[in-house]
């Protein structure tokens, strides 16, 4: 359990950086730079009615040789081996220590661009630009192009929502402790699933999965209920509306319509009451019947209904990130005026409601929730190492995707899935719609941001499901994972996770095949 004393002094050095952040927005708002950011991307942006018609950037001709993934493909290996090694376990446990792999691999990454590599790079912050190479090197500026397309470009904002999402959920508690029954348990997840699409998968999962594990800690069997809940809540139920899933709200801002994705509502319905179903069957007829008797009877005894404390002012804070989220993004008008929002005004907004959050919230609601910044931490930690070691496998996809042969939605859906599942399924998203755009538009169907609409549909399923394969699909899975293993629950490895992602989901995800896309 976290000690009030420490989890006290995290949050003042929460507020105290979220000041310091806030008071550099300031002085560079005050020097004119997010104004000048934001009309440079006003600039570039695409129109209401969709895309812009004018040529972007032929971006750069060549790519990265293939043995530039070599890094990213260790620290996938770090992080799937080096909790399972008795030489390496207790020490990974550190956040410090994992970062340290991460940042150290991303150097590497760094390192091969500024000495290695002699070919232009597409930029992506604040516009798109190609830069290229200085003959004879080092190759200061392409380096500088790639570490703003990681970490300014994607992590910097990744990371600020998914932080204000878990810290601003972590002061609402719902409290109780149900019968631990299938039934039950089979409602968490189907609430969660529903919630996922519009307060993001990451707010659902913060939001339940420490009421669903008190539920359940008279019970040994718990594992797979936890799996099942980052199936369904931390991934597959947020394919509804752009808000629920990263990938999903850069189709948004690329010109896919608000509510489009409401169209998907049949393969949500069946991916997840399908998912729901084989738990209900899995948790009934094995795995319940399996408790023992003293378990089960004191769980139905210590029970007592469900109490929910911290709405206020929280709940208004978690719509307030919505919000920013659907309303301040620099490509985009405010509705109603013609005004651009600044560049990272939204990320200072979402920074400012965390603090709201820590000022005017109750510290005993965060103490019960054993709340800490930890799982964040772990994501944010490792992710800053993907986001930068994953680079050059991007560049070989926008170059290489184009000839890969895809051509149908089942094509489109493995392709995007099976690369969500160990790339961050937001850029993954993106390079795969581009990679549908250049195919024009199918036979009896209209475009939908200049994409046919059944690979559209394709991409951003596979997107969104798939991200559910292992840890590193989607952010809350990690985070879900940490939070379980801080209560007791001995969660599966890396590839003990993805023996159940198997197991589980491919068959669900083929059949949705050969439903939904003609496969």
């Amino acid at each position: 359990m976290t000690h009030p004393t420490v989890s006290q002094s995290s949050d003042r050095g929460v507020l105290i950086g979220i000041a310091l952040v806030l008071l550099a927005y300031g002085v560079a708002a005050f020097a004119g730079w997010p104004q000048r950011g934001a009309e440079m991307v006003a600039q570039e942006a695409p129109s209401a009615h969709g895309p812009s018609q004018e040529a972007e950037p032929a971006g750069p001709p060549a790519h990265p040789p293939l043995w530039t993934v070599l890094p990213f493909v260790l620290l996938l290996g770090g992080i799937a081996l080096l909790p399972l090694l008795p030489q390496t376990t207790h020490w990974w446990e550190s956040n410090l220590h994992r970062l340290s792999v991460a940042a150290g691999l991303g150097a590497i990454t760094l390192l091969v661009y500024l000495f290695l590599y002699e070919h232009p790079v597409e930029s992506h912050w604040p516009v798109k630009a190609v830069v290229e190479p200085v003959a004879g090197g080092p190759n200061l500026g392409t380096t500088a192009a790639v570490l703003g397309n990681a970490i300014l470009n994607e992590y910097v904002p990744f990371i600020i929502l998914l932080f204000s999402l878990y810290t601003i959920s972590g002061g609402i508690r719902i409290e109780g402790d149900l019968p631990a029954r299938p039934l039950t348990n089979s409602a968490f997840l189907a609430i969660g699933g529903t919630l996922a699409s519009f307060i993001g998968t990451t707010g659902a999962a913060m939001l339940l999965i420490r009421p669903l594990l008190e539920t359940n800690r008279e019970r040994k069997r718990v594992v797979h209920t936890v799996v099942f809940f980052v199936f369904v809540v931390c991934n597959c139920g947020g394919c509804l509306l752009p808000l629920g899933d990263p990938p999903l709200f850069l189709g948004y801002l690329r010109g896919v319509p608000f509510l489009w994705t409401l169209r998907l509502w049949p393969e949500w319905l069946f991916v997840n009451g399908t998912l729901l179903a084989v738990y209900y069957l899995w948790d009934r007829f094995w795995a319940y019947p399996r408790e023992a008797r003293r378990d089960v009877a004191i769980d139905e005894t210590r029970t007592h209904r469900l109490r929910i404390a911290g709405i206020w002012p929280n709940a208004l804070l978690l719509l307030g990130v919505i919000f920013s989220i659907a309303m301040l993004d620099p490509s985009k008008r405010l509705p109603g005026t013609d005004w651009h929002p600044w560049v990272y005004l939204r990320e200072v907004v979402q920074l400012g409601l965390v603090g709201l959050s820590l000022l005017l919230g109750h510290p005993a609601t965060r103490r019960q929730n054993r709340f800490d910044y930890h799982a964040i931490l772990e994501v944010a930690a490792l992710f800053f190492g993907i986001f930068i070691t994953m680079q050059p496998a991007l560049q070989i996809l926008h170059v290489e995707g184009p000839s890969l042969g895809l051509a149908t939605p089942v094509h489109f859906f493995w392709a995007t899935g099976s690369l969500s599942s160990v790339l961050d399924n937001a850029p993954t998203y993106v390079v795969f719609m581009e990679t549908a755009r250049s195919l024009g538009n199918s036979p009896g169907s209209l475009p939908v941001a200049g994409v046919a609409e059944p690979l559209l549909a394709a991409v951003s399923l596979g997107a969104v499901f798939m991200g559910a394969m292992t840890y590193i699909g989607n952010g809350p899975n990690f985070m879900v994972k940490a939070i379980a293993e801080q209560s007791g629950v001995r969660m599966p490895g890396f590839f003990g996770y993805l023996l159940y992602s198997l197991g589980v989901l491919v068959p669900v995800f083929l059949v949705t095949t050969r439903v939904f896309l003609g496969g």
